[in-house]
């Protein structure tokens, strides 16, 4: 089996029924896996939001949170939402005009 530095402190044993399940899954089952995933992950940084600024909307935590992944110009074409109206911290200036 090839070193890898993921695993260095995975018991052997253990390694190969994670790669069994691995290649057993259909390429479904993965993808259905990686969006899970990516899904506990954002919900995981919306809920820091939350914990930063008590109070906000959902809608606002969702924008807050989009904006810890997009930049700002794609912030404002997608949701009409600047990012540096909203005193974060991705902004380095004042806010500028908001695109078309």
């Amino acid at each position: 089996m090839p070193q890898s530095d993921w695993y260095v402190d995975t018991d052997p044993r253990a390694l190969e029924v994670f790669l069994e399940c691995q290649r057993r899954m259909t390429a479904s089952e993965k993808v259905q896996g990686m969006l899970s995933l990516t899904r506990m992950v954002f919900e995981t940084a919306q809920a820091e939001v939350c914990r930063q600024h008590p109070g906000i909307s959902e809608r606002e935590a969702f924008l807050r949170t989009a904006a810890r992944h997009l930049d700002r110009e794609t912030m404002i074409r997608v949701y009409g939402w600047d990012p540096c109206g909203a005193d974060l911290q991705v902004c380095a200036g004042p806010p500028g005009p908001a695109l078309p």
